[in-house]
């Protein structure tokens, strides 16, 4: 525990309610654990928030919020904003405690702080990131972590890098798990029919929803599709959702070079208030990413009843349970990943008692969980 903080700082630069992948992911993690801090706190906590987005409306959380005129979104920016000009508005703020909500807090901080590390993948695997956003997050994010009063960390699998790659004292990792929004939840059969014909959707597809970067392994789930194609050419169509990241140019060359473009849709970034509908859409629902911090979207497919298919990397086993609820299979053999598609895709029984299973385990998390142990942290 800390010494209790009143004036609590919360540094959500990495918010962004833009309709693009830079608002899932962190941002959505971050925008729900605002939503929800000051409701699940104790009374004398006061929280300032520093952010970009204006359309943000922390006041309505219980927030007092401090916008930049700087264009914090580009990440240069946003760096220049943290290192040099946090640490003044800190002071002007009277914060007595940050709560750092993306891996690095300011050298000169002027405060104690807790800082959040999602992942380590700017490590784990440094051959997805530009090089200077993984120079900056290696040696900044290490530079944090030892000097934080608290990390947070969003898994146990998280957890345990941040100790044995930072060097962080076990005592000092805190795992506080995601939540999930009530709106992820089985939706009428009426509203999810009127959805498919809006959106051109036939009866059954496999779904992958999550940003379009190389760690998702996304050309290996469209090598395992190709193969269940093969062997099975009524297999229903997979769609890839989700915004472009980085390095995803080989993703659509690859459908070509398979003859797979008219059996495979991108449909683009989807809207937060469509997920739940193309949750309950999908046949079932695959992501077998290489690595995760957690993995978000497994839970909340899970959450509208809709069977899963996942990976055995990193914090995803955690989300998705080993007990059964979802097909886990190793995110480097295309061939299982393959069959686990034509199983549960051919199987309704089996569909049927994975989703009962995952609305079931999905009933675990909560925003207001994370956020009520996220407050615990600063006492």
């Amino acid at each position: 525990m800390l010494t209790p903080s009143n004036r609590i700082g919360l540094n959500a630069h990495l918010l962004s309610l833009s309709q693009s992948y830079r608002g899932a992911g962190i941002s959505w993690y971050i925008t729900n654990l605002l939503k929800n801090l000051k409701q699940e706190s104790p009374a004398e906590f006061e929280y300032t928030t520093f952010l970009n987005d204006r359309a943000f409306e922390a006041h309505k959380f219980g927030l007092q919020a401090q916008f930049s005129a700087l264009p914090t979104r580009r990440p240069v920016v946003r760096i220049f904003w943290e290192q040099f000009v946090q640490p003044l508005a800190l002071r002007r703020a009277n914060i007595n405690l940050l709560h750092a909500l993306a891996f690095v807090a300011p050298v000169a901080a002027p405060c104690p702080f807790v800082v959040t590390v999602y992942d380590l993948s700017f490590i784990r695997y440094p051959e997805a990131f530009r090089p200077f956003n993984r120079w900056y997050l290696s040696r900044f994010t290490a530079r944090t972590v030892r000097r934080a009063k608290a990390v947070i960390t969003i898994s146990e699998s998280t957890r345990q890098d941040v100790i044995r790659f930072l060097g962080a004292p076990p005592e000092r990792v805190h795992t506080i798990y995601c939540g999930v929004d009530s709106g992820f939840r089985p939706l009428p059969a009426a509203d999810v029919a009127r959805f498919k014909l809006a959106q051109h959707l036939p009866e059954q597809f496999v779904l992958y929803l999550g940003t379009l970067e190389p760690r998702k392994n996304i050309d290996g789930l469209i090598q395992a599709y190709a193969r269940w194609k093969q062997r099975d050419p009524g297999a229903p169509p997979l769609v890839i959702a989700g915004g472009k990241g980085w390095y995803t140019r080989h993703i659509f060359e690859l459908v070509e070079h398979l003859n797979l473009t008219d059996s495979i849709r991108f449909p683009g970034y989807v809207p937060q208030e469509t997920l739940a509908l193309w949750y309950n859409s999908a046949t079932l629902f695959v992501y077998p990413s290489h690595f995760e911090g957690f993995g978000l979207p497994v839970l909340e497919a899970m959450a509208c009843g809709t069977p899963v298919i996942t990976s055995t990397a990193a914090s995803l086993p955690e989300v998705a349970g080993t007990d059964g609820t979802a097909r886990l299979v190793d995110p480097q053999n295309t061939e299982a990943l393959a069959d686990a598609l034509a199983e549960v895709a051919g199987n309704p029984e089996l569909r049927a008692n994975m989703s009962a299973l995952g609305v079931a385990r999905a009933r675990r998390f909560s925003w207001q969980k994370t956020a009520r142990q996220t407050a615990e942290i600063y006492q």
